[in-house]
């Protein structure tokens, strides 16, 4: 019985001392790490790497290379990916300068070079896109990037944080059965392909924006949201597929206004728990919404995403 006391007390011991550990690693550090951010550096670049070399291979290598060129796509998707552009924009900056602020780097600094990281990344994209005989550059999607790029770093610049969040949401839709190679055949894929579920927003900190004695909730958002529905092809929906038939679907813009959380700004936090909440940065949360669109007018859902 001794025995197990011992052995219990030491396992305890052990897990309180791996959890403080954790607590520590993921605590930003209040003076420049050097280990911290050159780790960061290797591990993105690393990262960079294998994307490009991904891309290149699972991607741009079915299509012919050529000569640089532009394409003008704005009307694409009724411009919903357009604004997912911009989101992936500020999103790949707000981590890159969180991680930054992690290693101890000034919070200028570490905004500035997060946006430079985020515009470099997605020109890299653009320009393989110039490349490829299949795409090509397109003006549309760096304006987009550099929206999302200037809606971070200019939060920055004028109150010193975030007081508004571009976040992404998807569900589920009846229209990629019916064209599963343009708009993805399994989730993954429709996530990032069917144009039709993806949301988008802005969303809003209510308490950022009032005095610093209010006592308004820290971690509860009001969300302006925008997509889109009917679309089986980019520009115009086809009458069939591979000899198959296509209903006619009238494409239509979606407007949305809902609640939504930040529920890494709750207090009392722990590190660990404030960086895994931190997903609810880019993801938001699912809420009642009002929907409003040209074809069914104004619409409740109790519960969206």
């Amino acid at each position: 019985m001794q025995l197990k006391k011992y052995c219990l007390s030491v396992a305890l011991s052990l897990l309180v001392l791996s959890s403080a550990r954790a607590q520590d690693f993921f605590k930003r550090s209040p003076t420049y790490n050097p280990g911290r951010v050159n780790s960061t550096i290797i591990v993105e670049s690393a990262i960079g790497v294998a994307v490009t070399i991904g891309l290149n291979y699972l991607w741009y290598k079915k299509f012919p290379h050529g000569k640089f060129h532009y394409f003008n796509d704005n009307g694409e998707w009724l411009q919903v990916d357009k604004v997912g552009h911009a989101a992936t924009a500020y999103n790949i900056a707000a981590i890159q300068t969180d991680l930054l602020r992690w290693g101890g780097v000034r919070p200028g600094t570490a905004a500035l070079i997060g946006t430079a990281t985020a515009l470099s990344f997605l020109s890299m994209i653009e320009i393989m896109d110039g490349h490829s005989a299949h795409w090509g550059f397109s003006k549309g999607d760096m304006f987009a990037n550099m929206a999302g790029c200037l809606l971070f770093e200019g939060q920055h610049l004028m109150w010193g944080e975030q007081r508004i969040s571009l976040k992404f949401s998807y569900h589920g839709t009846i229209f990629p059965k019916y064209y599963p190679a343009e708009l993805g055949a399994n989730l993954p894929q429709r996530m990032l392909k069917d144009y039709n579920g993806q949301s988008y927003w802005l969303s809003f900190n209510i308490a950022s924006f009032l005095p610093a004695s209010s006592n308004f909730p820290r971690w509860l958002n009001v969300s302006a949201g925008y997509g889109a529905e009917g679309m089986i092809g980019a520009f115009k929906n086809p009458t069939e597929v591979n000899g198959r038939t296509i209903p006619e679907f009238r494409r239509y813009r979606q407007w949305y206004l809902s609640f939504d959380t930040d529920l890494y700004r709750i207090d009392g936090l722990s590190p660990l728990t404030s960086t895994l909440l931190e997903v609810n940065r880019t993801f938001k949360t699912p809420a009642p919404a009002l929907e409003w669109n040209a074809v069914k007018g104004l619409q409740f859902h109790p519960f969206y995403y």
